[in-house]
């Protein structure tokens, strides 16, 4: 394994992503609310660049009295990575499908050390 430097702590803010090359991977650095996540940039579906979508609070149907649908709103406690070749939904939190929980992204360790931003891969 070996530690490849991303980019200084100030450099990458809240909400955003850097990719970077490590050896044969492509991997996507994102910064939420002060923690790091490192995933490689490909969707098991079909090989599209997952990382490069939108990253966005899942959606949860709001079921009210009797099981009557009362419409959607999203949950800020779970993010999920949205591929935008297809929409595949991706927890932020784990690389894991929204839905199907054997497919996922290749998840990296990525970590702070002395100010700057490390993935290990």
């Amino acid at each position: 394994m070996v530690d490849t430097l991303v980019c200084s702590e100030t450099e990458l803010a809240d909400g955003k992503m850097r990719l970077i090359q490590a050896g044969q991977a492509e991997i996507a650095v994102i910064r939420k609310d002060g923690r790091y996540y490192a995933y490689e940039n490909l969707c098991p579906h079909q090989g599209g660049p997952a990382c490069e979508g939108v990253l966005m609070p899942a959606v949860r149907d709001v079921i009210g009295a009797g099981g009557i649908y009362r419409g959607q709103q999203f949950d800020e406690a779970e993010m999920h990575i949205v591929c935008p070749w297809h929409g595949y939904e991706f927890r932020l939190s784990d690389g894991r499908h929204a839905v199907a929980s054997g497919l996922g992204l290749r998840r990296f360790e990525a970590f702070v050390r002395e100010g700057s931003v490390y993935v290990r891969a």
